[in-house]
């Protein structure tokens, strides 16, 4: 194992009650880069004050789990990354067994944990140990081959969020850079817990609405307009419809959750930018 050979880059967002245990999860000889979209300005004078090997970046506005990356991503010199949600910590044999792997691989742009929390975990393994090679991964863990992820310009950054690391998979894909999942390496994945829980509800009502936009946008991208306007429609109309409903019975906080997904299709199907962003 070569640590000296890695970079681990982390995007984060009100993130600061679960920042620590991931970067104590992550050997003191590792380049850790924290990019922080929620510009605070005390968790960077704490972190770098703590950690010798992290720097921490203040991107001074919001922009998304893909431009937050592409930040940290442009200033790595080592030959592989990983990148990390801040709700994620490694395991003891986390690290060493990636290099195990890709001592087995040539030409992969992307390995992939797997994690014990079923509902945020990479695909349904079976208990099947063996390596498994797959169209995409969750983007919770993701250790990057650099020379190839250079190839294809990095995250897409209009994706704000959703979608970005499928659209990453599908880009490394078509440059015939393989994917692969590997049972054999694990990490402790909290899910839906990156940032406070302090500002769940304006996070919730920001993920419909970029749930919704990327949907068409990845499919509009990939397969054309027409192909993503078919794949939206169901949901369009469902949204619309659940949004009167829930409005009419006086239940506001599913109204707002069901007005968001729907303004966030609307949107992207009028070609609109990613614009919107929690009221936090």
């Amino acid at each position: 194992m070569n640590t000296q050979d890695l970079t681990v880059v982390i995007t984060t967002f009100h993130s600061r009650d679960i920042i620590f245990n991931c970067i104590n999860s992550i050997d003191i000889n590792i380049k850790i880069i924290v990019i922080d979209n929620s510009n605070d300005q005390i968790l960077k004078k704490e972190i770098q004050s703590k950690y010798q090997n992290v720097e921490c970046i203040l991107s001074k506005k919001n922009l998304g789990y893909g431009a937050g990356n592409n930040i940290g991503l442009s200033m790595v010199k080592t030959n592989y990354a990983l990148i990390m949600n801040p709700d994620v910590s490694l395991k003891k044999d986390t690290i060493k067994n990636f290099f195990i792997t890709i001592n087995n691989l040539e030409n992969f742009g992307i390995i992939a944990p797997i994690s014990k929390n079923e509902k945020y975990n990479n695909f349904d393994i079976n208990n099947d140990k063996n390596l498994k090679e797959v169209d995409n991964v969750k983007g919770f863990a993701m250790f990057i081959n650099m020379e190839n992820l250079k190839k294809i310009n990095f995250f897409d950054e209009n994706f704000f969020l959703y979608f970005e690391e499928i659209d990453l998979c599908k880009r490394l894909n078509e440059i015939n850079s393989r994917i692969f999942i590997d049972p054999k390496i694990e990490v402790s994945h909290l899910g839906g817990s990156s940032h406070n829980s302090k500002i769940e509800i304006p996070m919730e009502l920001s993920r419909n609405w970029h749930w919704m936009w990327s949907t068409f946008y990845f499919h509009k991208k990939h397969y054309g307009y027409f192909s993503a306007l078919i794949k939206i429609l169901p949901k369009l109309c469902s949204s619309f419809i659940k949004f009167i409903i829930f409005f009419i019975i006086l239940k506001s906080n599913k109204s707002e959750i069901y007005k968001h997904r729907f303004l966030g299709i609307i949107n992207s199907v009028l070609l609109r930018k990613s614009w919107y962003r929690p009221k936090v």
